[in-house]
Formats: C-alpha cells, structure tokens, sequence
C-alpha cells in the first residue's frame, strides 16, 4: 500500500449504470486538473444492472478508483458507511452518484474546514453568493416538513440534513461512521446527531445544487420510512447506543483542537 492520499471520495450506487461513468469523470477530471492527491471508492450496494461492470472498466480507465461490490442492498447509509470505513484520506467526502452537486464545490466545504470546524456540509436550504439550487416544488415542500421532524425529534442542529455532499476530517468520520446503526437515507440525520452529541464543529455552506431525474428516492414510501427513523434515532441516542463504536475504524484519532470527548 502507497502512501495514503489527501482527500477519499465516496460514491455509494445502486442501479446507476445510467449516471455513473459522466460522475466519475467529472470527479476525476476536476481532480487530476487541480493536482489533487486523491483516491475514489465507488459502493455499488447490490445493484442488478451493470453498475459493478461500468464501475470495474472504470477503474482500469482510472487507477484513482476503487470498486467495493456489496453482495445484497443495504442501503444508502450502509454503503456510505462501507466506503468511509475504508477510506484512507486525510478527509473524507461522500457524493451522490447523480453528480446533483458538482465537485468543485468541495472548495467551498474545504474553506469551511480550514476555519477550524470538523465537518462541513452542503446545504440547498441556505443562500450564498454564486449559489444555485434547482429543486422541485414538491420535493422543497417535503424537505421543510421533514426537516421541521427533525428539529422536535433528533435537532441535529443544521437546516439540509439530506444533501448528499458532506466533507469530513478522516478521524471524525471514522469516529462517527463506526458509531452507525441506521442503513437507509436516514442515515445523515444520525451522523449529525451523533456530530453534535460528541461535541464537533460543524458547518453548513451553501452549495449548487441541480435536481436530476432518475432519483432512487421514493417519495411517499421513503418519507414515511425516515420519519419512524426519526423516533428510532431518537431511541438510539436517549439509551445511549452511539456511545461506543460498533465498527473497528481505520483510526481512532481525534483531530488537534476537537471538542470532542
């Protein structure tokens, strides 16, 4: 094993033979462009089309890239948590294969981590300037009400908890990715939860965002799922299940300066 590499992207997929060669180039082109050191781990979480196909010819194209194949579909969560757990990077970003949020907003979440917090993440629910989201009515009206559950059940303490574009320091996403239970989407709420319970900085930064079709969530039957999240969270957290890791993390270390116990 070489030595390791600034920056671990994740990309976890599921039936994305369609989006994820265009994703993976535009990652790769925007980093071999910027000199970046960097290595790219796609999850394919148990698809039955030709993701792990695409993604295997993918990695002979670009040696950056890893392909881990998941024997059955987990969830989003379990395979964002298979790929950070095997991340090597002095940071770790997880992406969605839809490429909804371009790379190169990194640079904005990489501003916010050089003012000393421990994860940034990507927010559609802030302004800024030279920031863009283009969002569906009834997915904004969704996001509001699914957010106003997450204030009263689990508060954890940013306005877009769902935007699949979040920057973290290695050792804190090992920390908090050891820490998992939930599999499904719902899994952003339970890391943030977990981010504000440990005691880390965090920073929500205004991203562009476009709405791509093809979307893997399923609106009503999904919103429903993550609402009983919610209480299981809750649950979670209150009997104190993310006190101890449940994974064995690459490290263990915290960052210099962490507020975290």
């Amino acid at each position: 094993m070489g030595q390791a590499p600034d920056l671990s992207i994740v990309i976890p997929a599921y039936n994305e033979e369609s989006r994820i060669a265009p994703t993976v180039r535009d990652i790769v082109g925007y980093c071999r462009m910027a000199k970046r050191d960097f290595e790219l781990i796609l999850v394919d979480d148990g698809s039955n089309d030709r993701t792990s196909a695409i993604g295997r010819a993918l990695g002979e194209e670009f040696p950056e890239l890893r392909l881990i194949r998941l024997a059955a579909n987990h969830g989003k969560g379990y395979a964002v948590r298979t790929g950070v757990i095997n991340a090597l990077g002095s940071t770790v970003l997880f992406t969605d294969a839809d490429g909804s949020t371009p790379i190169s907003e990194i640079e904005r979440l990489e501003a916010a981590l050089a003012l000393g917090v421990d994860l940034a993440v990507g927010s559609r629910a802030l302004r800024g300037e030279g920031v863009r989201v283009q969002a569906k009515l009834y997915r904004r009206v969704i996001g509001r009400t699914f957010h106003r559950m997450v204030e009263w059940l689990a508060d954890a303490g940013v306005t877009d908890t769902q935007c699949g574009f979040k920057l973290f320091r290695a050792p804190v996403a090992q920390d908090l990715f050891s820490r998992m239970l939930m599999n499904g989407f719902s899994f952003d709420v339970e890391v943030l939860v977990m981010a504000k319970r440990r005691g880390y900085r965090v920073a929500e930064v205004p991203v562009n965002w476009t709405h791509q079709p093809g979307s893997k969530v399923r609106l009503t039957r999904d919103s429903l799922r993550m609402a009983l999240d919610l209480f299981r969270i809750r649950g979670h957290w209150l009997r104190g299940e993310y006190d101890n890791p449940h994974l064995s993390p690459w490290s263990r270390g915290l960052p210099t300066g962490s507020n975290a116990p």
